[in-house]
């Protein structure tokens, strides 16, 4: 039978049940589910009661849009030097940061070892110092670590062009216009927008970020993000190889991952937390979680199997 022949039996309502049923059989720790489809109707189905929570690293996504936003204004450009934009600490830059670029950042290849998880990193009185003061210990561009260190780097960049912390300068821009009126966000001892973690939203909040990436930026007639910028986050010339054995987490692009599924990308938080952009089916997927003690990418692969052939 051809899939659009099969989808069509299916009616809309019922989409989500086949997942559902494997959250819960399966105990994946899903709070929330919302699907937004062109040209459907809204579904959503909430597990427990709908509360702001840490999205994690999709905050990484959200800082990303905003490095988007700022080239567009023309405050920075992905290809400028990080030294370019923040000064030296007191005892001069690490060796080689001055090779570093704001994609460097972006894509967590910077070769920081400065990743920002250690407590003494977290609890800095100036992280940022802290990590352009230390020496590389890889080629800018050479090799990919996860790093929080680097993505907060991007906040402190926006922060130094803007005199605002990224979550102020981003609430007329992005948040307000998205209906997030007051969302909270961590920031570092010293007052600084975290960036890479942290950000507070309600699943109905994050799902409208999730549209805003299927929408390629736009939201109710307005180009909140430039639509080349939403493209460049995944294109494949922006794709580097984490070395990851796990299929969902291979290729990292500017603040969001490659999935397996065909075209589909995402923005991806720990414990669960998904934004699933899938173009050929005009759809995303908005997910938030507290999946303990197993790897996120159970929930994809339940998304993969029982849902999306019925898309």
């Amino acid at each position: 039978m051809p899939m659009s022949e099969k989808a069509s039996r299916v009616p809309d309502p019922l989409l989500l049940l086949p997942l559902r049923q494997r959250i819960t059989e399966q105990r994946l720790g899903v709070r929330a589910l919302h699907l937004h489809r062109e040209g459907h109707e809204e579904l959503s189905h909430r597990f427990v009661e709908d509360t702001a929570e840490n999205v994690y690293s999709v905050s990484k996504t959200v800082t990303a849009l905003a490095v988007g936003i700022a080239q567009a204004e023309g405050l920075l450009d992905v290809e400028d030097l990080l030294v370019d934009h923040l000064p030296a600490p007191a005892g001069g830059y690490g060796h080689g940061v001055d090779g570093v670029r704001l994609r460097h950042l972006l894509t967590m290849t910077s070769g920081s070892p400065v990743l920002g998880f250690l407590d003494a990193e977290r609890e800095h009185e100036d992280l940022a110092a802290h990590i352009l003061g230390t020496d590389l210990v890889a080629a800018p561009g050479e090799r990919w670590e996860y790093s929080n260190g680097s993505i907060f780097l991007l906040s402190r960049v926006i922060g130094e062009r803007t005199g605002q912390t990224l979550r102020d300068w981003l609430l007329p821009r992005l948040f307000a216009p998205l209906g997030i009126l007051n969302p909270q966000w961590f920031t570092t001892r010293d007052g600084h927008t975290w960036g890479a973690t942290g950000l507070h939203l309600k699943s109905g909040q994050l799902a409208r970020i999730g549209r805003l990436l299927l929408r390629r930026g736009a939201h109710d007639g307005a180009q909140l993000v430039p639509a080349e910028w939403i493209d460049a986050m995944h294109a494949g010339t922006s794709w580097v190889p984490t070395g990851d054995a796990e299929p969902e987490a291979a290729r990292y692009g500017y603040g969001v991952w490659d999935c397996t599924a065909d075209g589909a990308w995402r923005a991806d938080g720990a414990y669960g937390q998904f934004l699933l952009v899938l173009p050929e089916q005009e759809a995303v997927l908005t997910i938030t979680s507290h999946l303990e003690g197993r790897p996120g990418a159970e929930i994809l692969r339940a998304v993969w199997q029982e849902l999306l052939p019925l898309l």
